[in-house]
């Protein structure tokens, strides 16, 4: 299980502003839950203070009874935590197969790399031999992060935003494949977004505004009230369906 008690985060610089106050989570093993809520409202940090690329200005993060409040990005690696950014960082030098076989590395039942891709709806043929470089379309470097992810024996799977830059067939793969993972392993999914299908995949759905917890309750209690109220959970309007601006809920 990981536990957030009491986590805080607050901007560096002349203006400080607070970004995440008093977060108090509990996210319990082989469940899937889904963070939304409106732009700037914190999610992303959240997904941060989780993986320890940002560090907390106050409270705790434990993982399985075990404070990892102050161990770095690498040190929650090693315990099976993984992050798949917003934006992937991209490795000129590196080809997508070798990039693959050292996240698989990690995982002792050695997932097929080429299964990974095709889960995330990539030809093995067409891009194992491709650098992981600017030559890269922003979707692409999207799915191919996401494979990295699925390449390991994770306790905690952590994405943020995952539908975003991908097309609908690719997105109803990411779908099949965050169920399978689900399944045939013992990982906690944490994915923000604001799509309504990716919702439905959650066991419990988590709604973040001002940087704080506004709700949090099983999928179908609260995907009912977003539906009801008929709101948009991005800050402009948009339209249903993936590979909008922001996505949208309702």
């Amino acid at each position: 299980m990981l536990e957030i008690q009491g986590a805080s985060l607050v901007s560096e610089g002349d203006e400080r502003v607070e970004i995440l106050k008093n977060i108090n989570l509990k996210f319990y093993d082989k469940k899937i839950y889904v963070v939304t809520g409106p732009n700037g409202g914190g999610k992303s940090s959240l997904a941060k203070i989780i993986m320890g690329v940002f560090n907390t200005t106050s409270g705790k993060i434990l993982l399985d009874d075990q404070d990892i409040t102050k161990m770095n990005i690498t040190e929650r690696a090693r315990l099976g935590i993984g992050y798949a950014f917003q934006s992937p960082p991209r490795f000129k030098g590196i080809k997508v197969k070798e990039l693959l076989k050292m996240a698989a590395s990690f995982n002792p039942e050695k997932e097929n790399i080429c299964n990974l891709l095709y889960n995330v709806g990539l030809c093995a043929q067409d891009y194992l031999n491709r650098d992981v470089d600017a030559s890269l379309s922003g979707g692409e470097m999207k799915r191919i992060e996401i494979a990295t992810v699925l390449a390991r024996n994770l306790k905690i799977a952590v994405f943020d935003e995952p539908e975003a830059g991908i097309d609908l067939w690719s997105f109803q793969k990411l779908a099949e494949t965050f169920k399978t993972i689900h399944m045939k392993y013992d990982t906690t999914i944490i994915i923000i977004s604001h799509q309504e299908r990716i919702m439905e995949l959650a066991d419990e759905i988590i709604l973040m505004s001002n940087g704080m917890i506004s709700a949090q309750s099983e999928r179908d209690i609260i995907l009912a009230g977003i539906l009801n109220n008929g709101s948009c959970m991005c800050s402009t309007k948009c339209e249903k369906g993936v590979g909008q601006n922001a996505g949208c809920a309702g």
